[in-house]
């Protein structure tokens, strides 16, 4: 849990040890995404009333969507996750201990924003796969989601086009790190952004890509850097036939 909040609530500086500038301009990932969201939103001058962050974790990103969409519903399979990221909603920060070196570590705080955007949110827990109604949304959000469920195809060819309203956007990002643990090898994609594209065709449309790149810390001295591939897509107002 504390490798999430870290992740989440702190800055890649913040991260790092002293003085050590953050590598190939790594930013708070779960900021990012909400913030290439929400640009891309503002750039079609789409004002999103409803957003979802499917996979939402700990809730950094369901909290800046929430700056700008009256209702943000924030969905993750795991119980302990939406536990903390609505203690983080109620309270606004929570400390934590974060790992230094063998069983040392030292207390950090995870900050929420104001309180005006954390009214906004909705954390729930759920399975990507089997989710209950919930309507259409104008934002979709799903963050490191694709490689993590059993059964991608049917995330990208079923579930996902029943969320968007047409017109709408939805951010996908991935490292496409595929493992037997979450999803069976029968399953996993090959050449992971030409089968999203071709599974999303139908249904949407590719707007943008790029790569946005994170840091995960494990110690002081012992981080991880990943290179996400995010891509970005508009719902069709009707199926295309290619």
């Amino acid at each position: 849990m504390a490798e999430y909040l870290a992740f989440h609530y702190l800055s890649p500086k913040e991260i790092l040890p002293k003085g050590f500038i953050p590598p190939y301009g790594t930013k708070n990932f779960p900021e990012a995404c909400a913030a290439l969201l929400l640009s891309e939103a503002k750039r079609r001058r789409l004002k999103p009333l409803r957003t979802l962050d499917l996979g939402c974790a700990v809730g950094r990103s369901s909290f800046e969507l929430a700056k700008k969409s009256p209702e943000v519903v924030g969905i993750d399979f795991s119980k302990a996750f939406i536990r903390t990221a609505r203690t983080l909603a109620k309270k606004g920060s929570l400390r934590f201990h974060m790992k230094t070196e063998g069983a040392r570590s030292q207390i950090v705080t995870a900050k929420a924003p104001q309180r005006i955007y954390r009214t906004r949110v909705c954390f729930r827990t759920g399975d990507a796969l089997r989710l209950p109604d919930l309507g259409k949304f104008d934002l979709v959000l799903a963050a490191n989601l694709v490689d993590r469920v059993k059964d991608p195809k049917k995330l990208l060819r079923k579930i996902l086009p029943q969320l968007v309203h047409p017109g709408g956007l939805l951010l996908l990002t991935s490292p496409y790190t595929w493992t037997k643990e979450f999803t069976p090898r029968s399953r996993w994609l090959q050449d992971s952004f030409p089968a999203i594209r071709r599974l999303l065709a139908p249904n949407f449309r590719l707007v943008r890509r790029q790569d946005l790149p994170f840091l995960l810390r494990e110690h002081c001295r012992k981080f991880q850097l990943t290179f996400a591939d995010a891509t970005l897509w508009l719902r069709r107002s009707t199926p295309s036939s290619s």
